[in-house]
């Protein structure tokens, strides 16, 4: 029932984007993806894409976005090429940090870049409606989510998403219990690590529609880390 609706979200989707014309040439970087650019693309392609926006970042070298051109044009429709889980980190600006613009990439943000059950829908929306080729669940240096679950914090509805990372802190092997706790930072740097590993793993666990996208080659799901000592984020293949 839940993939016959993905599908049917698809066909609508692909009815409301017809007119969303091939109106700009494919190396005109400054307007949004469309959907012929979009069909060209492969998992592999799209990871390259991220990886040259990252070092174009890193080197203060971003591309001059049109804005009030890519708002006109994304009226029409989208065709982006990513979805990016992210933490909700203010130092962590997803699509800077990959040199995207508007209609580029999709973004889910929370806190730990945990999935749950909003994010999975999200993604399967993203991949089997609107046509992603690449899932990124990217942690981050010094994340403050990781280092509340290090500390085991107990603080409201906290609480609850401090369980989801637990079991990463908790599968760190090589520690003392006096070492596993928010004030070493290579705990906290292996947990992050382990932490979108694992989660990389649950989206597989928890959604046959992408784990079966995936094995066909449609999408690749893969882990990242982003260091915010230097900007640069290292893909975890």
């Amino acid at each position: 029932m839940r993939q016959t609706s993905i599908l049917a979200i698809a066909a609508s989707l692909v009815c409301a984007t017809l007119t969303f014309a091939d109106d700009h040439a494919t190396e005109n970087k400054n307007l949004p993806v469309t959907k012929a650019e979009q069909d060209a693309l492969n998992p592999d392609k799209v990871l390259e894409d991220l990886k040259e926006g990252n070092e174009r970042y890193k080197n203060g070298n971003h591309t001059d976005l049109n804005t009030k051109a890519r708002v006109k044009a994304a009226q029409k429709g989208q065709f982006p090429k990513a979805y990016v889980l992210s933490c909700v980190d203010s130092r962590v600006p997803v699509e800077s940090i990959f040199d995207q613009g508007i209609g580029d990439i999709f973004v889910g943000r929370v806190a730990g870049n945990v999935e749950n059950e909003d994010q999975l829908g999200s993604m399967e929306y993203a991949a089997a409606a609107a046509g992603v080729k690449l899932i990124v669940v990217m942690g981050h240096e010094s994340c403050g989510a990781v280092k509340g679950a290090c500390d085991d914090v107990r603080l409201g509805n906290l609480t609850l998403l401090i369980e989801k990372i637990a079991p990463a802190v908790n599968s760190v092997e090589g520690y003392e219990e006096q070492e596993m706790s928010s004030k070493n930072k290579s705990f906290v740097s292996e947990v992050v690590h382990t932490n979108v590993e694992r989660t990389v793993q649950d989206i597989r666990d928890r959604s046959p529609l992408l784990a079966n996208m995936e094995l066909e080659g449609k999408i690749k799901i893969i882990g990242a880390y982003y260091s915010l000592k230097d900007g640069s984020v290292t893909f975890m293949e």
